[in-house]
């Protein structure tokens, strides 16, 4: 920390001028430029490190909530995997990869992880154990005390229902899933499907009859609409899907029932994965850029290395609504 007397010098004044100035002392009479020029200098002394800056370590734990198989039942991870790899590479970081399987082989001297996915508070705080360099990508509630870089799906989900109100479409469904964190006993709530109820609670348009929840993969979502569809269907429906494997999910049932989509249905997912585009018809998504977020996380952690930065930061990457013909 500063000393008066090195803000005095470097200020040119005196050390009592500099004194009553940062204690806000009414009675100084002294000019805005001179305040100015304190107040700066005493803003810059405060950040000045004076240890010399550490050697950087580059043996970083990247800490995936899938397995490379696992993260074919839905790209998003694999966007995500691929942002860190590139962007690691670029800063020539050595990523010693895990599972959330294999969080007990972690070294104890590690320099910082990088964990993808949804963890328990239990295992964030094993993580913050190991290293104070965490970073959590797409940890939707537990992130205190680590770096993050996330999605606002409150912002998400508002997108999707605004273009669905555009359309006319008032009978607004949710198709989602449950899925407990490793270590806990109850399933984890799912920010998605909140969102969604808050979002259709405030217009009153929320019908429960319209929420349709089992796991999130494409089986489930065929299974969920194929279930809905042999009870009368309402014409002018729409849906959104917590991800796009469930949203390919429920256009393949709807496509079997020779329903016309988006005539009779309307159908949004989120994540816009690779394949949204291909599957016909094509798929209308929120798009979360997945690489962006990979990278995001690897230049926090640069920070934390290079920078010694401590306090935590947490960014929040901007999604888009890409219209295709389910909507």
């Amino acid at each position: 920390m500063a000393t008066i007397k090195e803000i005095a010098e470097k200020a040119g004044v005196s050390i009592a001028t500099v004194s009553r100035v940062l204690n806000y002392d009414p009675k100084l009479s002294v000019g805005d430029e001179t305040k100015k020029r304190i107040f700066e200098i005493a803003e810059s002394l405060s950040y000045q490190k004076k240890a010399p800056r550490k050697k950087l370590t580059r043996r970083i734990a990247f800490v995936h909530w899938v397995t490379e198989r696992e993260e074919l039942t839905d790209l998003y991870y694999m966007g995500i995997r691929h942002g860190i790899e590139e962007q690691a590479d670029q800063h020539h970081l050595h990523l010693l990869k895990y599972t959330i399987h294999e969080l007990h082989d972690i070294p104890n001297d590690i320099d910082g992880i990088l964990a993808v996915g949804r963890f328990s508070k239990k295992q964030i705080e094993q993580f913050k154990q190991l290293t104070q360099h965490v970073v959590l990508v797409d940890s939707d509630i537990e992130h205190d005390g680590c770096d993050a870089v996330l999605t606002d799906f409150k912002t998400v989900i508002k997108q999707a229902v605004d273009h669905l109100l555009d359309q006319d479409i008032t009978r607004i469904g949710f198709i989602g899933g449950k899925e407990r964190l490793q270590g806990t006993a109850t399933p984890a709530k799912d920010i998605r499907e909140y969102y969604f109820r808050e979002c259709l609670t405030e217009k009153a348009l929320l019908n429960e009859d319209l929420i349709l929840l089992d796991h999130f993969n494409v089986d489930s979502g065929y299974e969920l609409m194929h279930q809905f569809l042999e009870k009368p269907l309402a014409n002018n429906t729409g849906f959104i899907a917590a991800n796009d494997p469930l949203a390919i999910g429920a256009l393949k049932a709807i496509n079997e029932a020779n329903i016309k989509i988006p005539d009779h249905i309307s159908l949004i997912g989120i994540n816009d994965i690779s394949v949204s585009k291909y599957v016909y018809p094509a798929l209308t998504s929120v798009r979360i850029e997945k690489e962006l977020m990979g990278k995001t996380a690897v230049d926090l952690i640069m920070e934390r290395l290079r920078d010694d930065r401590q306090i935590c930061k947490k960014v929040y990457i901007d999604t888009s609504l890409i219209k295709r013909e389910t909507t």
